[in-house]
Parts: C-alpha cells; sequence; structure tokens
C-alpha cells in the first residue's frame, strides 16, 4: 500500500456502526406513545374498577348477547360505556405497538435486535385481551382481576425498556458499577414484582371490586394485608437508599444516580398516597391515582436497572 492509499483509507475505528445511527423522530415519538399508552391503559382499567364498572359488558367479547357495542337498553347505565371504552383501548394499543414494529422494520432495519421485544408486547396486549374476557367470565374473580394488572405492569416495563434501548446501540452491554451493585439491583427490581404483588392483594381485600352489585373478594383482611403491604414498601424504600449511595460512591459521573433518586422520589409519593387512602377510606380518585403511580415506579424501576450499565454506541 502507497503513502497515497494510507491517507485515502477511513479510519474505521471512528466511523458510527449502523446500530449507532439516531433513530428517526417519528420513530422515537412512537416508542414514546406505546409507552404512554401502556400506563393509560393502567390508568382507564382501574377507572373501571373504582366506578364499579366492570361488568359493564356482560358479554365478551361482544358487549351483549346481541351486540359489540352497548345499547341504549342495556341495564348497566353509564358502566356500560366506561368499560367499553376501556376495550376498545385495547384496539388503540395494539394499532400502536403494530405501528411500532412496522416502524422498526422500516425506519430502523438495522435495529433487528428490537423487533422481538417488540413483537412480544404486541404479543402481550392480546394476552390481555384474553385474560380480561376470563376477567368478565369470571364474574371479576379477585385472582384473574390481579393478574390482568400485573400483565400490565410486565408490558409497561417492557415499553420503558424499548423506550430506553431505542437511545441505545446494539454494541455489548458494559456495568458502570461492580457487579455487586448491579445484583443489588435485580434484587430491587425483583421486589418491585412482590411489592406490587402484595398490593394486588390489598385491592383484592377492600371495597373496589369492580362490580357495586356483586363483589367479589379474596377473603383476606384487608388491615392485615395492608400492612405487609407497607411494611414492603419500607424495605423497598431501603433498599434503593442503600442503592443511591452506592452509585453516587462508585458512579457519580454517569446516569445512574438521577435515575435510582428518581425511584426513591415516586417511591415516597407512592408512600404518601397509600397512606392517605388508607386512613381516607379508600376515595376512588386518589386509589387511581395509586394505580398511576404504580406504573410510573415500574417505569422508573426499568430505567435505573438499564443506567447501570452502558453501551458504546449509546
Amino acid at each position: 500500500m502507497t503513502s497515497a492509499d494510507t491517507l485515502a483509507a477511513p479510519d474505521r475505528s471512528i466511523l458510527p456502526t449502523l446500530s449507532a445511527r439516531p433513530l428517526p423522530k417519528w420513530l422515537t415519538a412512537l416508542f414514546w406513545l406505546n409507552l404512554a399508552c401502556q400506563v393509560g391503559i393502567v390508568v382507564t382499567g382501574g377507572l373501571v374498577r373504582l366506578t364499579g364498572s366492570g361488568l359493564g359488558c356482560p358479554e365478551w367479547p361482544r358487549c351483549t348477547t346481541d351486540s359489540l357495542t352497548p345499547t341504549r337498553h342495556q341495564e348497566q347505565s353509564w358502566h356500560k360505556y366506561i368499560e367499553f371504552g376501556n376495550r376498545t383501548l385495547t384496539g388503540v394499543l395494539s394499532i400502536v405497538a403494530l405501528a411500532l414494529l412496522i416502524g422498526i422494520i422500516v425506519g430502523a432495519p438495522q435495529r433487528k435486535g428490537l423487533r422481538l421485544p417488540t413483537g412480544l408486547v404486541l404479543a402481550g396486549i392480546a394476552l390481555q385481551a384474553i385474560v380480561g374476557g376470563i376477567t368478565v367470565l369470571t364474574g371479576l374473580n379477585p385472582a384473574i382481576v390481579a393478574a390482568h394488572f400485573l400483565i400490565s405492569m410486565l408490558l409497561v416495563a417492557a415499553s420503558a425498556w424499548l423506550v430506553w434501548r431505542g437511545r441505545e446501540g446494539d454494541s455489548p452491554a458494559e456495568l458502570v458499577v461492580r457487579p455487586g451493585i448491579w445484583r443489588l439491583g435485580q434484587g430491587i427490581a425483583a421486589f418491585t414484582v412482590v411489592v406490587l404483588l402484595l398490593g394486588t392483594l390489598v385491592t383484592g381485600s377492600g371495597p373496589h371490586s369492580g362490580d357495586a352489585d356483586e363483589p367479589a373478594r379474596l377473603g383476606l383482611d384487608p388491615r392485615t394485608i395492608s400492612w405487609i403491604h407497607a411494611d414492603a414498601v419500607m424495605l423497598f424504600i431501603g433498599l434503593v437508599v442503600a442503592m443511591i449511595v452506592a452509585v453516587r460512591l462508585t458512579a457519580a459521573g454517569t446516569n445512574a444516580p438521577r435515575a435510582w433518586t428518581a425511584v426513591l422520589v415516586v417511591t415516597l409519593a407512592q408512600g404518601v398516597i397509600g397512606y392517605v387512602q388508607y386512613f381516607t377510606g379508600l376515595p376512588w380518585l386518589v386509589v387511581l391515582l395509586h394505580m398511576l403511580g404504580a406504573s410510573l415506579l415500574v417505569v422508573a424501576v426499568t430505567w435505573a436497572l438499564l443506567s447501570l450499565r452502558v453501551r458504546a454506541d449509546a
């Protein structure tokens, strides 16, 4: 090779890889829209339950035996519109997730690693529709209702993961903290599931069954399960505080301290809302805010865990 050839050859080590190219703005917006819709349907699903509209459409997949949509002569009054509205949003979620999958294939063909996770979100929405149908056909069995909520939390986490990964490339991830701190983060994420599960047991033992006429309950003592849930949240706060100290000492120049501080802020807000709803007799609006907070907590924990590693092409 001549000296001229050497000068003409590009230094490929400084060229951006295909996966490092920024996503189109419209595709980034779709990632965020998908997340917003997943959080939104948790809130509308909570509205269905808290207003006693869970059986506003007593059949599935039809609203009534003879109609796909609510009819004027239904005995369920305005409850039918709330329940049907929530069912309709499932279709919106499916459209957004499908648009996101197509958008990744067309707008970012180099990001093949995002296709399967997005496809799984789409499959999860279909699963939710089936579980929702089972919920109606079993008369709002509280165990099925709890499963319905927890699946939504998984979809929120997956959608939050997609938003974060959309900002990165596909190079191997490297930890910005010591392995022990990473394992602590994984433990906190797992304990988040425990906190959420206990929250569903509290709801399944309280007054908001989803049907004002024939409430179905788990049979647990509401006061006891509420305090167990509160104790779990206190332990969760302690773990998050320990993580904040750890990342401030070992990863001060990264996104980790800010991300885990966000987890603490959301958790403390959730704690305040939880105590307010408990001591005020569980007013439905406060409970609805608590459900929104649960979704935001899942988003915050997902992003905080991802902040503990970095990719070269991020």
